[in-house]
């Protein structure tokens, strides 16, 4: 096989029939939007001899995402550098016989955008060593909604691939069809009634997870992971003048298909549900289960009763045993939490189980993993091994790579790991292994701050119709957010934090300085941790924007923000949310000990500027005084800046020059900035935290354009917290 950049129609050989046992492949589409309201979904057809479906169970997408026989399975989508992703895995040893072609196609979930409104389109196979072997760049995209980027396909005992770029106008219903899909799009049948209640929560409870809001939502709308890419010139209107557009940091935040229970032999066949003649392609919807809340305790001192306890938790690795054993168990309880997460790590949709610290031999020595995680689907069994941390404690190199010579000797599929260590770019694991260790087995991160996110937006956002396992999982949301559990999140700048924060305050930093890179490193970690809390929160992707040049390029990016930290003291970063009127800007300044947040909003084209004035003023009724509100004219050596409070007595304070035209608002806060490295009273995360989603709360969402629902449910603790220290 041969690595290849191939033109429309071209194609490269991959594997022998022969040889189809390393023929397990990933088709890896890749895209970017800088407009920011493109959503891409993935899909595969296994075709016959005679180019069609042999029936609708060979179409894989977002509401049926695995082939009956596994063979072709929907991995989810993630970041990856600049782009947004969606992967395909294909077996080519557990294809039928009778399937020659395996076709990787794309279609788009938006109103009015084709593929030519994306600024990248491509697809690349994958070994399943993550070696590439073949890209296709879609270069001439139009107004398709729907396109087939390549093929994957048996001629004369080889396995090829086929860069194809045909696109339908029709949507993936059009492409479907014409595949031989029966497609179906009659309204959707009424959701089935709610479970017999289950025991209630306390209200504080919910608080804490997020409201449970019976309305419909659409499972794929809240978990997308992108980080947005722009142009440089794009990002300095919405900055500070002080802030450089090439200094915006970047985190990133995940949508993961979920697919119906395949029903085992000790589990009793689903009632069953009224016939529906062909396949939907609109996406499935949940309805999520609502929690009532306790109302007979006489104090508000009373506690409630705990499913998972955490009485009692004493050294580290009691506290590693039992927060593994509670994740574990509701991955096995709620299954649509748990197929989300063993998605995250390459694995199938179907029964989940999982156990607790299995002994292995593994030359002569005894190794014994956190937990084992397996699944069953088609007759084939994918098997993970983990390995958790709790609190401060490290992944050990050695260790895992051990773990992975022992997945090899098993035949396993992954070994994942679990810690408190968020990495600051999606997808990137932690540790430096050797890459021959992972020509067979997969290895997989996740942070404990990423499960919580998971376990919220799997019961506020995706929903679940089972009260019982909805329940459960707030328990489990409940307990990893109690400071004994171990699984802290992102709570702690380093040791670096304090020595570079003085040496900002003596003007003695340096870009070259050894510690300065731990702590842009750092700040690049609270970033995305504040995107997954914050998409967690409102139940749409918020993501974090840089510039281009430095999304593709980590070593630049560091160089840029280590170069900012020791030129201004700042760090600085962009978050978009998807309907605001513009990209949030979060500066965090180490000299003036403050964090400055921002907004720039389009003025109207039409109407004079008293009237502009007046129009962006009343969408504020909820803002501090403080606020300052600065005027962006066409001329852009013009503007002027005023306090919201002396706005509101006088709308001519703005107005320095009567014909100058308004072309946007600018909207500023600043806050007080914590020094401390860790901890909650006067510490750096909680304050950037807080200040975020204070200037989300009382300024972002109730700015007009918007859709017609901005998402409102922030925190009201942060506006406390925000208030209290001012």
């Amino acid at each position: 096989m041969a690595n290849g950049s191939l033109s429309k129609g071209a194609n490269v050989a991959l594997v022998h029939r022969s040889a189809v046992e390393q023929g397990r492949l990933h088709a890896v589409v890749r895209w970017s939007d800088p407009r920011g309201v493109v959503d891409v979904d993935v899909a595969a057809l296994l075709l016959g001899e005679n180019g069609k479906v042999r029936h609708d169970e060979d179409f894989v997408f977002y509401n049926a995402p695995s082939s009956v026989d596994g063979a072709v399975r929907l991995l989810g989508k993630r970041s990856a550098e600049d782009r947004a992703e969606d992967r395909v895995a294909v077996d080519l040893e557990a294809l039928s016989d009778e399937v020659g072609t395996v076709v990787i196609a794309a279609s788009l979930d938006s109103d009015g955008s084709g593929f030519g409104d994306l600024g990248e389109l491509s697809v690349e196979i994958l070994d399943a060593s993550g070696t590439p072997h073949a890209r296709f760049d879609v270069g001439d995209a139009g107004a398709e909604t729907a396109i087939v980027l390549g093929e994957l396909y048996l001629r004369n005992d080889e396995w090829k691939f086929r860069a194809v770029g045909q696109g339908w106008d029709s949507g993936l219903a059009g492409l479907a069809t014409d595949y031989g899909i029966t497609v179906d799009e009659t309204p959707d049948l009424p959701a089935d009634a709610v479970a017999d209640q289950a025991p209630t929560v306390v209200a504080d409870v919910v608080a804490d997870v997020g409201a449970v809001d019976p309305t419909t939502v659409d499972a794929d709308d809240a978990m997308q992971e992108i980080v947005a890419v722009v142009e440089e010139g794009d990002l300095i209107a919405e900055l500070p003048p002080s802030v450089d557009a090439s200094e915006v940091s970047e985190a990133v935040a995940t949508v993961e298909d979920q697919a119906p229970e395949a029903p085992t032999a000790s589990v009793p066949a689903p009632r069953p549900k009224p016939s529906r003649a062909g396949v939907r392609t609109r996406k499935k919807k949940s309805t999520a289960a609502t929690l009532p809340a306790l109302s007979l305790a006489v104090d508000p001192s009373w506690q409630p009763a705990r499913l998972f306890s955490v009485i009692g938790v004493g050294n580290a690795e009691e506290k590693e045993r039992r927060a593994t054993s509670t994740l574990l168990s509701t991955m096995m309880a709620v299954r649509d939490f748990g197929r989300a997460l063993v998605a995250r790590f390459g694995g199938p949709a179907g029964s989940v189980e999982a156990y607790l610290e299995v002994p292995f031999t593994l030359d002569d020595r005894t190794v014994i993993p956190d937990g084992v995680i397996r699944v069953a689907r088609a007759g084939r069994i994918w098997t993970a091994l983990l390995e958790v941390k709790t609190g401060s404690a490290a992944l050990r190199t050695d260790q895992i790579e051990r773990y992975l010579d022992l997945a090899r000797q098993q035949g396993y599929d992954a070994v994942v790991t679990l810690s408190n260590d968020l990495a600051p770019v999606g997808d990137v694991h932690p540790l430096q292994i050797d890459g021959r260790k992972l020509r067979t087995v997969s290895l997989h991160h996740i942070s404990w701050s990423e499960v919580l996110h998971e376990a919220q937006m799997q019961l506020a956002h995706r929903g679940l119709g089972d009260r019982l396992q909805a329940w459960v999982l707030a328990e489990l949301i409940r307990y990893l957010q109690h400071p004994a559990s171990g699984a802290a999140g992102f709570d702690d700048m380093g040791a670096a934090w304090v020595p570079v924060r003085d040496a900002v305050a003596a003007s003695t930093l340096r870009p070259a300085d050894s510690k300065i890179g731990t702590v842009t490193t750092a700040w690049e970690k609270l970033i995305r941790h504040l995107s997954l809390t914050m998409t967690s929160t409102l139940g749409v992707a918020v993501t974090p924007v840089q510039p281009r040049r430095l999304a593709r390029d980590h070593a630049a990016r560091a160089q840029a923000a280590a170069a900012e930290l020791a030129g201004a003291g700042t760090l600085t970063a962009t978050l978009r949310v998807p309907g605001a009127s513009g990209n949030i800007s979060v500066v965090a300044d180490l000299r003036t000990a403050q964090v400055r947040t921002s907004i720039t909003v389009d003025a109207p084209r039409e109407g004079g500027g008293a009237r502009l004035v007046n129009w962006i003023v009343r969408q504020l009724p909820e803002a501090p005084e403080t606020l300052t509100v600065e005027a962006l004219f066409a001329r852009r050596d013009q503007s002027a800046c005023e306090t919201l409070r002396d706005v509101r007595a006088d709308s001519g304070v703005l107005l320095t020059d009567a014909g100058a035209e308004i072309k946007s608002f600018r909207l500023a806060a600043t806050t007080p900035m914590g020094t401390k490295r860790n901890g909650v009273r006067k510490a750096f995360v909680p304050s950037v935290n807080d200040a975020v989603e204070a200037f989300y709360a009382r300024v972002v969402q109730g700015l007009k354009p918007s859709p017609p629902r901005l998402p409102t449910d922030v925190a009201e603790d942060a506006i406390v917290a925000v208030d209290t220290t001012n």
